[in-house]
């Protein structure tokens, strides 16, 4: 979240205090601006202050950072795979009808597979949700990939694999542990 300098410099001294008490709910940024333009305004902070201020913001600074488990750049990789896999299978599916709203489509399901990739690399919890939504409405299709295996094997296999690998994320992110010190 962005703090606006600005809109603290407009704010009294005294409610500038309340942006450098503990446990406040403000964000790390906001209490360094506050800290920052009281000492502009002329407010001297003993050496013990400055200690607890800096310190306090360096907690709450550690507390908004995402934590990046290593499963989440390993699923995402596999779900950049997937979409891969499946722009290759776009290609080579002879029976596939090459109108604007096959491809529109198309597109629309890449786009949405790249962005749940790109969301799980950036440590998103909640994509790993949407991805098993997705992959739960997808195994009514695989009686189709199934018949798909029957004439054209490549196509079939591909959708095979691409499902394969979405499992796998999926176990992937869920095995992450809840806990940030885990």
């Amino acid at each position: 979240m962005s703090v606006k300098r600005k809109v603290l410099e407009a704010k009294t001294d005294q409610e500038l205090e309340y942006y450098l008490q503990e446990n406040n709910k403000f964000v790390p940024q906001a209490s360094q601006f506050a800290y920052e333009i009281l000492k502009l305004r002329g407010r001297i902070f003993t050496p013990e202050d400055t200690e607890r201020i800096t310190l306090m913001i360096e907690k709450k600074s550690e507390e908004d950072k995402i934590i990046i488990h290593e499963n989440h750049k390993k699923a995402a990789n596999l779900i950049y795979i997937s979409a891969t896999l499946g722009i290759v299978n776009m290609i080579l599916f002879p029976d596939l009808p090459f109108s604007f709203f096959s491809i529109f489509v198309a597109i629309i399901v890449l786009g949405f597979m790249f962005g749940i990739a790109y969301m799980i690399n950036k440590g998103s919890n909640g994509a790993k949700y949407i991805l098993l939504v997705c992959m739960i409405f997808g195994i009514i299709y695989i009686p189709f990939i199934l018949l798909t295996i029957t004439r054209t094997p490549i196509v079939g296999i591909i959708s095979l694999l691409q499902t394969a690998l979405q499992v796998w994320a999926i176990v992937l992110l869920y095995q992450i542990p809840k806990n940030k010190s885990e």
